[in-house]
C-alpha cells in the first residue's frame, strides 16, 4: 500500500504527469497514424519513388549505385563516355546495359538511406495475398514495401513537428510553438507526402535543421555562449545541411545563396570568413559525387543537368528522357524565356497562395507588412523570403513533364519544403491580430482559436469521412500483374515499357522506357546494345489520345503497332516481339513477347 501511495505521490507532484502526459500524446500520435494510413494510404503512384526504391534496393543487394529502370537518354550519356566498355565476357557494351547500368538520375542520400532500411526491416517483395492486411478477399490490396517506406517519412515527418516546435519557441512564445507543431500535424498535404515514397520529407527535416542552424547562429551573433568557435561551427553546420539536401535533391543546392546572403546579413566583419567556411562545406559534401556523375555520364548531375531543356518547345513531355540520340546543340534562349515566363504564371496563380500547404500562408503574406522589433525574427524572415525567390525561379526553370504527371505530389515541388517556417510566421501573424482584438471574455480566445485551428486542419479530417481511398494505384499500376511479367522473363534480360520504373521496382527485372521511335530507336537498342524480349504497356500508352500520340507526332509508330494488333490481331510483321499475352481485351494492358513465354510455369 505504502509503494501504491508513493506512486500516486510521485505521479502527482513529482514529474509523472510529465510523461504521463508525454506518454499520451505518443499514443494519440499513434492512433492518429493508424486512422491515417487505414482510410487514406496509397501504394506508390509516382514514378519517382518507385525509381527510387528500386535503385534502394539494388545498393542494399550489393550492386552498387545502379538502375534497373534504363531512360534511353541515360543510355545516349553513358555510351557516350564509355565508348569502350565491355562486360563480363569481354563483349562491347558501351551503355552498360549487359552489366549494371548507373544510375546518373538520382541524388543518392536518399537511396543509400533506404537501403539501409531495407537492411535492417525485412522487406517482402513478392505480393502476399495471405496476410489479412496485404490483401483483402483473397486479392491483393497493400504492397507491404510501399508501406514500410510510408512509415519510414512518417517518422520523418514527425521529426519535422519536432524540430518546428523548437524554431517557434525560439522565435516566439511558446503558445506559438505549440499552435504551429499542431498546425503542421494537421496539414494534409504533408500526410500525402509522406505515404508517396518521395523524399520530401527527408528534404522538409534537413530545411527545418537548416533554418534552426542559422537562428542559432544569429543569436550567437548577438550574445555568444560558445565563442568564436560556435559560429564557425554553426556555419558550417549550415553549409553541410545544404550540401545533404543537395545529395538529396539537386536543386536544394541553390539554397546556398541565402545561407551566404543571410551570413553576410548578421556576421558583421566576421562575414568572409563564415561565408568562406559554409560554401567549402558545401563544396566538400557535394564535388565527389559531382565527380562521379562526370565520370560515369559526362555531366556534373547526369540526366538532372539538362532539366531545362525538359518540357520546351525542343523538348516537349518525356521527349529529353526517351530519346537515344537527342540533339543538345541548339542552346534556344527564347524557349528558356517562355519556359520561365509560363511556370512563373503558374507559381503565381496557384502554388504561392498555398505556401503553406494551406490558407495560413495569407498570414505570413499579410504578415510581411509587419516589421518585428526582435532583430532575429526579421533576420530569419529576410532568409525566408531569399529562399522564396530563389526556389521561384529553380522551380520555374527546371519543371518537367513530372510536374504534369502528378500534380502537386512530385519531387519538384520546392516551395512545399518553405511550408513549415511560412506556417510558424503565419501562426505569429495570426496570435499578433488575436492580441489586438476586443473579446468580451477571455475563453471566447479559445474559440477563435479552436476554429482557426479546426478550419486548417478541416481537408485531414475529410480524409476519415466516406469513401474511403483505395491503396490500388491502378491503372496503370497493379503489383500482381507487374510480377507475373516479371516472372516470364530471366533476370538477365531486357524489357521494354512504358512504366519501367514499375517493372524495376515490383517485378525487379531491368526495363527500358519506351522509345520515342519504335523502329529506328527500338533497333539501336535491340540490335546494337542488348536484345529486348518483352514490350510491356499500359493505360499510359493505351489512354493516350488517338490523333495526337498515335496518328501525328514522334509516337506514331507506337499508335501503329497497337492498331496493327487490334485490328489485324497480330503486331506488324517486322516487328520481332510478335507474341502477345493472352490476356482479356477488356484489361487495357498489353504484352509483346519474341516467344509464348506466358506458357512456362511461373517461378
Amino acid at each position: 500500500m505504502a509503494s501504491l501511495q508513493n506512486f500516486i505521490h510521485r505521479l502527482e507532484v513529482g514529474g509523472g504527469m510529465r510523461y504521463a502526459r508525454t506518454g499520451l500524446a505518443i499514443l494519440a500520435l499513434a492512433m492518429f497514424t493508424v486512422g491515417y494510413n487505414w482510410r487514406a494510404y496509397r501504394n506508390m503512384s509516382s514514378q519517382e519513388a518507385m525509381d527510387t526504391a528500386q535503385l534502394a534496393r539494388n545498393i542494399a543487394e550489393g550492386k552498387g549505385y545502379s538502375t534497373l529502370y534504363i531512360r534511353p537518354f541515360s543510355i545516349y550519356l553513358v555510351k557516350r563516355c564509355n565508348p569502350s566498355a565491355r562486360d563480363s565476357n569481354g563483349n562491347p557494351d558501351p551503355a552498360r546495359l549487359k552489366t549494371n547500368h548507373p544510375d546518373v538520375t538520382n541524388p543518392p542520400l536518399y537511396p543509400l538511406i533506404l537501403a539501409g532500411l531495407m537492411k535492417i526491416l525485412p522487406f517482402h517483395y513478392p505480393v502476399d495475398i495471405t496476410h489479412p492486411f496485404w490483401s483483402q478477399d483473397g486479392r491483393f490490396f497493400r504492397y507491404e514495401p510501399d508501406f514500410l517506406i510510408a512509415l519510414f517519412n512518417q517518422l520523418l515527418f514527425f521529426a519535422v513537428i519536432i524540430l518546428t516546435f523548437f524554431l517557434a519557441r525560439n522565435l516566439f512564445e511558446t503558445k506559438v510553438a505549440w499552435l504551429s507543431a499542431l498546425l503542421l500535424l494537421g496539414t494534409e498535404i504533408f500526410w500525402r507526402f509522406s505515404v508517396s515514397g518521395l523524399s520530401t520529407m527527408l528534404v522538409l527535416l534537413i530545411f527545418t535543421a537548416l533554418a534552426c542552424s542559422l537562428t542559432l547562429l544569429e543569436a550567437e551573433t548577438r550574445e555568444p555562449k560558445w565563442g568564436q568557435i560556435g559560429i564557425f561551427i554553426l556555419a558550417g553546420v549550415a553549409g553541410l545541411l545544404v550540401g545533404l539536401g543537395g545529395l538529396t535533391r539537386y536543386a536544394f543546392g541553390w539554397l546556398i545563396l541565402p545561407v551566404l546572403f543571410f551570413l553576410v546579413l548578421v556576421t558583421g566583419r566576421q562575414r568572409f570568413v563564415l561565408c568562406l567556411t559554409a560554401f567549402l562545406t558545401f563544396a566538400v559534401v557535394l564535388t565527389p559525387w559531382i565527380l562521379r556523375n562526370f565520370h560515369a555520364s559526362g555531366a556534373p548531375f547526369g540526366t538532372a543537368t539538362y532539366a531545362l531543356y525538359e518540357n520546351t518547345a525542343l523538348f516537349p513531355e518525356h521527349h529529353l528522357q526517351r530519346s537515344i540520340e537527342p540533339d543538345l546543340s541548339h542552346f534556344a534562349l527564347n524557349a528558356f524565356w517562355q519556359k520561365l515566363i509560363g511556370n512563373l504564371r503558374h507559381l503565381v496563380q496557384n502554388d504561392l497562395p498555398k505556401l503553406g500547404g494551406s490558407w495560413v500562408s495569407s498570414f505570413f503574406l499579410v504578415g510581411l507588412l509587419v516589421s518585428f522589433r526582435n532583430p532575429a525574427i526579421r533576420r530569419v524572415r529576410y532568409f525566408l523570403l531569399s529562399c522564396l525567390i530563389v526556389l521561384v525561379i529553380v522551380q520555374a526553370l527546371g519543371r518537367t513533364q513530372f510536374s504534369e504527371d502528378t500534380p502537386e505530389i512530385n519531387s519538384e515541388n520546392l516551395l512545399v519544403l518553405l511550408a513549415p517556417v511560412v506556417l510558424v510566421y503565419g501562426v505569429s501573424f495570426f496570435y499578433l491580430l488575436l492580441d489586438e482584438l476586443r473579446v468580451p471574455f477571455h475563453e471566447v480566445r479559445y474559440f477563435i482559436i479552436g476554429a482557426f485551428s479546426a478550419l486548417t486542419c478541416l481537408p485531414l479530417v475529410l480524409v476519415f469521412l466516406p469513401p474511403k481511398t483505395s491503396p490500388i494505384a491502378y491503372p496503370p499500376y497493379f503489383p500482381p500483374i507487374v510480377q507475373s511479367v516479371a516472372g516470364w522473363v530471366a533476370e538477365n534480360e531486357l524489357t521494354m515499357s512504358d512504366v519501367p520504373w514499375a517493372m524495376a521496382w515490383y517485378g525487379h527485372r531491368q526495363s527500358v522506357w519506351l522509345t520515342l521511335n519504335a523502329q529506328s530507336d527500338f533497333f539501336a537498342i535491340n540490335d546494337y546494345q542488348k536484345p529486348i524480349v518483352g514490350l510491356y504497356l499500359t493505360q499510359r500508352t493505351l489512354d493516350s489520345p488517338f490523333y495526337s500520340h498515335w496518328l501525328v507526332g514522334d509516337e506514331k509508330t507506337w499508335g501503329g503497332l497497337c492498331l496493327g494488333y487490334y485490328t489485324h490481331g497480330e503486331p506488324p510483321g517486322t516487328f520481332p516481339l510478335h507474341k502477345v499475352a493472352p490476356w482479356p481485351a477488356d484489361f487495357g494492358q498489353l504484352f509483346f513477347a519474341d516467344w509464348e513465354r506466358w506458357r512456362k510455369p511461373n517461378p
